[in-house]
């Protein structure tokens, strides 16, 4: 009786063995494939076809965007830094304020934290991630100073994921630039960006952002336009050389230092901030051009510091009033509102109240732009500036100085005070339609300011046309038209005569001395 169930068993394994073989022979390998196929399709999913066929001008960008992508990733590495710094709750306050954040390494780490035989410390050990872009084959990479600002180490890592132990080279604070030097090892190809002319670009131009944002997302890929050109973060002020190209491409933490590149493949700037609330991405990024970086990076290549070179002036961007007020016909240059003794530019003959229209023959339009021509030349180097003077364009030629903070931005000192007048000329004025209020300076204002004549700001109505030029209860007019004031009833006098014109006024707010442009309406109260 076993043996039954046995034989059985053995017939059904060998009835299974010959209709295997026969299947094979029947149909080959090639055969039960395409019984398998033929059992797939029974199962298909979606339809048979894409429901939109593809314009072939969409395809070409489409094709575009892929060709750069892989073009341009090679170039764009990420940047580890391990850090230690002490907060600095100005910058903090900066971000806070105005909503532009400039991102330092995306950074995690513990206040505080040390390592061996280290001293106690409040500073801020953190480990922290950005990009940098290959601008040699050697190995020499250009990224943000504030990525490697107070770096103890620092390591690449290429796009194709080797790790690489850098030095820094030099940095540049003013224009947030630095440059950091690998050794090129066997096997690793190190594949330079191609550095185009930022000068170019176009508003409105597509433009991919390449980096590393959040430290984890290596190589990425964004999209968008080229939004504005020479825009400056308002609040930094100083020194700082800030004209941005400006886009609406995703920019997040981690993506300093990396590169924005137009459809050629062309680097055209390096990614340093973001306009934000939140401290990420909110639609606008910024990137310091690659002409500015040039300049930069050859200087710091050169012997690690930069040789920079200043007119010594400080400047404004010119507005309508302003404009009206100098008798231009367009809203174009930068106004000098002050000449440094000893600077360049005092010795060049320029004066308070000129209009820089040109740079070696470039126009410019705002102070942003000025900054940037003249901060990728070198002290010594000479500049022709087309100037604006008394209704007629002249020209100046100046010798670049190197910077010296002391002698350029000290005050000068103050001039013995005069009495305050007490006829009915210096009686408190208020000026209805500018929203304005002005009284005479007593002779302890006049000390206390280091005055010698002006009249002094009393009241500024809220909107008012004196509010919108940015004039304050406590700051004092100096001139009006060019001509020192004594009395208020002198400054009456002159924007009475410019009723449906624009005045130049001289004012002093705190230590602070600038020209500006008020409209005056046509009938006053």
């Amino acid at each position: 009786m076993k043996k039954r169930p046995m034989l059985a068993a053995l017939v059904l394994v060998a009835l299974g063995v010959i209709i295997g073989a026969a299947i094979v022979s029947f149909f080959g390998e090639d055969g039960v494939s395409s019984a398998f196929a033929q059992m797939r399709k029974r199962v298909e999913l979606g339809s048979g076809q894409p429901p939109v066929k593809v314009e072939s001008s969409a395809q070409v960008l489409n094709n575009a965007f892929i060709a750069v992508s892989k073009a341009v990733n090679p170039s764009v590495v990420t940047v580890a830094v391990v850090t230690e710094r002490k907060a600095d709750p100005r910058m903090k306050q900066f971000e806070d304020f105005f909503g532009f954040r400039f991102f330092g390494p995306n950074q995690r780490g513990q206040r505080g934290q040390q390592q061996p035989d280290e001293e106690e410390s409040e500073g801020f050990r953190s480990q922290g991630t950005g990009s940098g872009v290959i601008v040699t084959g050697d190995g020499f990479i250009v990224t943000n100073n504030h990525v490697i600002e107070d770096a103890k180490d620092i390591t690449i890592t290429t796009f194709d994921g080797h790790e690489l132990k850098a030095k820094l080279i030099g940095r540049d604070e003013l224009t947030d630039l630095a440059v950091i030097k690998v050794e090129p090892k066997s096997g690793i190809s190190l594949t330079p960006a191609f550095v185009g002319n930022s000068e170019e670009v176009q508003v409105g131009e597509w433009v991919v952002a390449v980096g590393n944002p959040f430290g984890t997302l290596q190589s990425t890929i964004t999209s968008g336009i080229v939004s504005a050109k020479g825009r400056g973060l308002s609040g930094r002020g100083g020194y700082n050389v800030e004209n941005y190209i400006q886009t609406d491409a995703a920019i997040n933490p981690g993506n300093s230092g990396g590169g924005l590149f137009n459809l050629e493949g062309k680097l055209i700037g390096i990614n340093t901030a973001i306009a934000t609330r939140t401290g990420a991405f909110q639609g606008y990024g910024f990137a310091i051009p690659a002409n500015l970086m040039r300049s930069v990076v050859e200087d710091l290549l050169d012997d690690g510091k930069i040789n920079r070179g200043y007119i010594g002036v400080q400047i404004t961007s010119i507005n309508e009033a302003t404009a009206k007020a100098v008798g231009l016909d367009k809203i174009s240059g930068v106004m000098v509102q002050e000449v440094f003794k000893n600077g360049a530019g005092k010795a060049a003959g320029l004066q308070e109240g000129d209009v820089i229209l040109e740079v070696d023959g470039t126009p410019v339009k705002t102070s942003n732009e000025l900054q940037s021509l003249v901060s990728m030349r070198r002290a010594g180097d000479n500049v022709n500036l087309t100037v604006w003077r008394d209704g007629k364009r002249i020209g100046k030629t100046v010798t670049l100085k190197a910077r010296d903070d002391e002698k350029e931005v000290a005050a000068e000192p103050g001039r013995p005070s005069a009495p305050a007048d007490k006829d009915t000329d210096n009686a408190p004025i208020k000026f209805e339609n500018l929203g304005l209020t002005i009284e005479p300076l007593t002779s302890e204002q006049r000390r206390e300011l280091e005055v010698s004549g002006g009249v002094l700001i009393s009241k500024v109505a809220p909107y008012s046309e004196a509010a919108k030029i940015g004039l304050r209860p406590g700051a004092v007019i100096l001139k009006a038209d060019k001509q020192a004031l004594q009395s208020a009833k002198q400054l009456k006098d002159i924007l009475t005569a410019k009723r449906g014109q624009a005045v130049l006024l001289q004012v002093k707010d705190g230590s602070a001395t600038r020209l500006v442009g008020l409209e005056v309406p046509r009938q006053d109260g």
